[in-house]
Parts: structure tokens; C-alpha cells; sequence
């Protein structure tokens, strides 16, 4: 397992005069070659009015473009073997596709064709519509998506992380196919476009084509950055919520460290010593869902005395300071009060003594093989070259790496007893009446 630094593959970035940032990681043996667009576009850039833009966005790159139409993009995929998707988040939105390598300039035209070309056109923005609020509507379902959307609307009154990245769903109702091109063309573009290839290729030749294919696209693509600042939290603030189901819910959060923070290291070690995993060196579950350890403490407290079905916690660093949250699913019998008392007496522990010298050690075990598996693949590689790109920087992966190593008990325990105080925290409780229709 690496030990000094994790093992990215050889890469080389280069930035096209009009702004575009490439990386092209070529993995010799590889029999696929994975094309991802990351933009610095995410919800973070709407506003009131037109929150769900960005998710909109995304939709509608897959609805034509000049030499793509409508279901053409995918059907020009996996009809050489290949897959795709996208993704929308706070921060960013991204594009990917995995081919087999002896097609790789198939996504490497579909993407240069919609990177600044995209149709929107009106009866496609009506279509789409109409699929996004059932995805909201399928998301509302679940108490812990109502739950985490009470949360972060809590938690901030000013910065635009207090919406999520499918936005209200008053705006999915309103906003305008002309609201929706502006969003578009404002933003995505080449200077707030980051592209990776990894895989399968001779870097000199995907050099040239990558070159000949992007040169042409004009410099768009307005500032991306967030202005608004969160002010300090004074005390805490608690929400109530009831609806379908048969498990009562609790859901923590106190503000955290944005990624670049000197507090982030040990903050991810305190979400490992609590959880069981950190998103970004993870073995377990992934990227995009917290994971669970049967040593980690949340889970000893409240899973392995019978208190809660579930028990972790989660931070995902952001661009700008976020949230460290705390979640549990009861277990049937057990009330949400005894369910926070528990979930406070945990997180007070660790800020009172601190982890032991063996649990930060375990940490690190863990945290050594997430980065041992990190870059597994056409698609992984793609990824995490693309995330750190559009957040910081390739090398700034293996600065946090080393960081990580390097946190100490007594830096964990300072850490949180900054982080787990009344100041900020924001909670909310999910009391099910007890039809079953929340699956």
C-alpha cells in the first residue's frame, strides 16, 4: 500500500489558448479509454428563481447539439461498447464516457461538438421538465432527502450551498427555456472547462487530435466564483419533520472546512475515526455514499447496542466550508431523543479525550488502502484527475495523502472540539406516521 504519496498514474496537462485545461493520463495496457468534461459550473453559480439550472444543464447536453440529435449521443456510445453518464453537484458538473480505446474519438467529438454548442432547444427544455420533477418527486420520497434539504437550509441563510443540486421545485416549475440557454451559454465553456482522457492511447496522437478538435472552440465561459459569504453561526438550529415511513430519523451538522483548509486532514480523519470511511481514500462504498465499519465509533454506540439500524458520518470537503454531518435510522422501538443523547455522547467523547493511538493507526490502514485502489481503471483515473483538476490540482491529491498520514490524536481531538459545538450545528429529526410508502 503507498505509504509517501497516492500512486497516480503519469499524466501530462496542457491549456489550449481558448482557456481549456487538458490532462491526458495514458495507461499502455488498458483496453479502454475513458473521456470525462469536468465544468466549474455546479449549484453553487444559481440563484433564486433558477436553482436546478445547473442539473438542468446536464440534462440537456444529451438533447442535441449540431451534429448530434436528440438520443443520437448515446445511441454513438454504446453502439461501440461504451457507456456514459453525468453527474451535477455543488461545486461542478461532470461528463463522462468509457469506450473500448480503438474508439476513442468518438467521445472526444461528441464532446467538442456540445462543449459550446449545445441546441436547448424549447419543446426539449418542456420535455425534460417533466422528467426532472419526477426525480424530484421520486427523491422526495425518502426521509433522508428531506431531511439532508432541511439541513443545508438551515445550516445557510446566504451562500447558494443552501439548495440542493436538483433546486426548488417551484423554480423546475417556472423557469423559462430562454432563462435556461442564458444559464448556458453565461457559464460552460472553455475557460471553465477542465478535459481528461485516460486510458488505452498514444499520448502524442491524442495530443494532436484533442488539439485539432478543441482549438476551434471560441473563449467562453463566465467567472464561476461564489461571493457570498456564510457568516458564523450563532447557536444551534432545529427542525422538526413527520411524513411516510416507520423509522424515525436524525440527521447532525456542524460547519466544516472547505477542501484547501489546514483543518480538512484531521477533520477526515475524525470522519473516519466516527464513520468508518472517508470519501476520498474510500475501500468501501464509494464516492457518493457515506460507508459504514463495524470499529467505528458511531457504529459500537448506537448500531452495536441496538439503538440504530444505521449510524455514520459523512464529509465530502467542498470548495467553500460545508457541513460534517451525523446520521442515524432508530432502530424500531427506540425514540429520537435517546437516539441524539447517544449520538451526543459520542461525538463529546472524542472531543473530550480524543482517539487512541491504535484507532488513529486504523484510520491510516484504511485510508492507505482506499489509496492503494484509487486509481483502478480507464474510468477511476478519469475521475480523480478530473475532481482534484476542477477543485485544486492533480498534486494537491497527494498533499492531502501525506497530510492525512501525518494528523496526530491530539490534532484530532482539537479539531473536534472546534468543530462539535452549538455554534453553526443544525438538526433535524424525521418522525414517520407509519405508512410504508417511503420505499
Amino acid at each position: 500500500m503507498p505509504r509517501d504519496g497516492v500512486r497516480q498514474p503519469p499524466h501530462r496537462t496542457f491549456e489550449l489558448p481558448n482557456g481549456l485545461r487538458v490532462v491526458l493520463a495514458p495507461i499502455p495496457h488498458s483496453p479502454t479509454a475513458s473521456v470525462w468534461v469536468w465544468y466549474r459550473v455546479g449549484s453553487k453559480n444559481e440563484r433564486p428563481g433558477i436553482t436546478g439550472a445547473s442539473h438542468w444543464v446536464e440534462h440537456m447536453l444529451f438533447e442535441g447539439s449540431p451534429r448530434y440529435g436528440k438520443g443520437e449521443i448515446d445511441r454513438a456510445i454504446v453502439r461501440v461498447g461504451g457507456e456514459l453518464n453525468a453527474f451535477t453537484d455543488t461545486d461542478f458538473t461532470a461528463y463522462f464516457s468509457t469506450v473500448p480505446r480503438e474508439h476513442l474519438s468518438v467521445p472526444l467529438d461528441i464532446e467538442s461538438d456540445r462543449m459550446t454548442r449545445a441546441l436547448i432547444a424549447d419543446e426539449e427544455v418542456e420535455r425534460e421538465r417533466t422528467i426532472i420533477h419526477s426525480e424530484r418527486e421520486g427523491n422526495e420520497n425518502w426521509p433522508e432527502f428531506r431531511v439532508e434539504e432541511e439541513l443545508y437550509q438551515l445550516a445557510f441563510r446566504i451562500h447558494p450551498y443552501r439548495w440542493d443540486a436538483l433546486g426548488h421545485r417551484e423554480d423546475i416549475a417556472r423557469m423559462t427555456p430562454a432563462e435556461l440557454r442564458e444559464y448556458y451559454h453565461r457559464f460552460y465553456g472553455t475557460r471553465n472547462a477542465t478535459l481528461v482522457v485516460a486510458g488505452g492511447f498514444e499520448i502524442d496522437a491524442i495530443r494532436a487530435e484533442v488539439t485539432e478538435r478543441f482549438s476551434p472552440l471560441p473563449a467562453t465561459g463566465e467567472d464561476v466564483a461564489v461571493r457570498e459569504v456564510e457568516p458564523p453561526g450563532r447557536g444551534e438550529r432545529r427542525a422538526e419533520l413527520s411524513g411516510p415511513g416507520t423509522t424515525p430519523y436524525i440527521q447532525i451538522g456542524w460547519r466544516s472546512p472547505a477542501l484547501g483548509d489546514r483543518a480538512t486532514p484531521a477533520t477526515m480523519v475524525l470522519d473516519t475515526l466516527l464513520g468508518g470511511e472517508t470519501r476520498m481514500f474510500s475501500a468501501g462504498a464509494g464516492w457518493w455514499r457515506s460507508a459504514e465499519h463495524p470499529s467505528a465509533r458511531l457504529y459500537r454506540a448506537l448500531v452495536d447496542t441496538g439503538l440504530a439500524v444505521r449510524a455514520t458520518s459523512e464529509f465530502r470537503p467542498k470548495f467553500f466550508p460545508s457541513l460534517f454531518t451525523v446520521q442515524a435510522l432508530a432502530t424500531p422501538g427506540v425514540g429520537l431523543d435517546r437516539l441524539e443523547r447517544e449520538i451526543e455522547r459520542t461525538v463529546a467523547s472524542v472531543a473530550r479525550r480524543g482517539p487512541t493511538r491504535s484507532e488513529v493507526e486504523e484510520v491510516r490502514t484504511r485510508i492507505r488502502r482506499g489509496a492503494a485502489l484509487a486509481y483502478e481503471g480507464a474510468s477511476r483515473t478519469g475521475f480523480r484527475l478530473g475532481y482534484f483538476s476542477v477543485l485544486r490540482s492533480p498534486a494537491y491529491e497527494g498533499e492531502l495523502y501525506r497530510a492525512i498520514l501525518r494528523v496526530t490524536p491530539q490534532a484530532v481531538r482539537e479539531q473536534a472540539r472546534a468543530l462539535f459545538t452549538d455554534d453553526g450545528k443544525v438538526t433535524v429529526r424525521y418522525t414517520p406516521t407509519g405508512k410504508e410508502n417511503d420505499d
